[in-house]
């Protein structure tokens, strides 16, 4: 069968990636067209485009590349026309996602699934006219959004299970490299313990985030060393552009596309919102989630009055509760960051309780293979 992906960040490139494996283990003849990254590109298939031309964020980096995102969007079209694909496989990334659902729906006979919701549930809930409309197939790898979907809006779901359980846990079963080495092939310190900065994927959010979490860092620079996880779609020289317009000079040394190790030897870190303050959690390392945000006040209104969820990590959404510190809107300051960090370091006040929640969330997840399950529903219902 021909299946066409379309992601728009790392983390979709990882999952779709890991998808199609599972897919060309049902279906040995699965032929994949898509518009991704490295990952996918190493599993087999065409890439038509690669998601650092679809990744733009926030309003003005919107505006400033609206007309390439429209081509992109234009192109994408009348290529799954020209294909004709047995099905489309959208992953996350609602903005781009949403408007292809539409046109395909619209004007082919191609089913729509959906592999990883997009967090209607946090903003936008509107949109679930357009997925009920538009997408006939949704498969989602978070548990609370059972009822979301199906009881508050009647539109049936697939719980998969989260693809992040197994490939962390994949993870730890593999990497055996000892704390020491791992600093010493990284030029790190060896006497110092590790606080990774998980700034982001998106300049935006990097540019946003990262100073303060710097500055931050540096009352604990005597006893522990910070260093940044660097995201495979950021360029080094826009990291060292952000960190040379940091308040002080700093030395941050980067450890790139080695996300997973460097949290594996951390001693605490902290972390934007979004599926990598999931991977820390899993991996077992305290973490302070950090978000700056355009207008705080008026934010922290929309949170509390208007937006439809509790919290923005999902290690907080999944337990429902309260379990990581989230610093965003009025909240995020680096005072307010430093005294967190403080309290999940070694001897920290909160450090023991949030590893013992930890386990708490995890068990919500399941153990469920979630690449598998979705690659057997899907092949089954396309009939294969």
């Amino acid at each position: 069968m021909k299946y066409y992906l379309i992601v728009g960040e790392a983390s979709g490139d990882l999952h779709a990636s890991r998808l199609m494996r599972s897919l060309k283990a049902k279906d040995e003849a699965a032929d994949f067209r898509f518009f991704g990254g490295d990952l996918m590109a190493a599993v087999g298939g065409t890439r038509v485009k690669h998601y650092r031309e679809l990744a733009y964020m926030g309003f003005v980096p919107v505006l400033l590349h609206l007309p390439t995102i429209l081509r992109n969007m234009s192109f994408c079209k009348q290529d799954i026309v020209a294909w004709q694909p047995d099905v489309v496989i959208l992953v996350d990334y609602p903005g781009f996602n949403l408007d292809i659902a539409k046109y395909v729906h619209a004007h082919t006979d191609i089913p729509v699934y959906y592999y990883i919701s997009p967090k209607i549930w946090a903003w936008k809930e509107w949109r679930i006219k357009r997925i009920k409309r538009d997408v006939d197939e949704m498969f989602s790898i978070l548990p609370f959004e059972i009822p979301f979907y199906e009881q508050k809006h009647h539109y049936p779901i697939h719980y998969v299970g989260n693809p992040t359980v197994e490939e962390i846990s994949q993870f730890m079963e593999s990497y055996h490299e000892s704390t020491a080495d791992f600093c010493h092939r990284n030029g790190l310190s060896t006497g110092k313990p590790i606080i990774a900065l998980l700034a982001g994927s998106r300049k935006q959010e990097i540019k946003d985030n990262l100073p303060a979490m710097i500055e931050a860092c540096q009352p604990f620079a005597d006893r522990y060393q910070p260093v940044l996880a660097g995201a495979p779609s950021i360029d080094d020289a826009y990291y060292s552009e952000v960190i040379k317009g940091c308040s002080s000079a700093v030395d941050l040394p980067m450890v790139k596309n080695e996300t997973y190790a460097l949290l594996r030897h951390a001693s605490a870190a902290l972390v934007t919102s979004g599926t990598a303050t999931l991977e820390t959690a899993l991996l077992n390392v305290p973490q302070v989630v950090c978000y700056e945000t355009p207008v705080p006040r008026l934010i922290r209104f929309a949170f509390e009055h208007i937006i439809q969820c509790k919290y923005i990590s999902l290690v907080n959404l999944i337990a429902d509760r309260e379990i990581v510190r989230e610093l965003f809107a009025d909240r995020f300051s680096v005072g307010n960051i430093r005294q967190e960090l403080e309290r999940i370091l070694p001897g920290g006040a909160s450090r023991e309780s949030m590893l013992r929640d930890y386990k708490d969330m995890r068990l919500r997840l399941g153990n469920e293979i979630a690449p598998d399950n979705a690659a057997s529903l899907i092949t089954s219902l396309l009939g294969k």
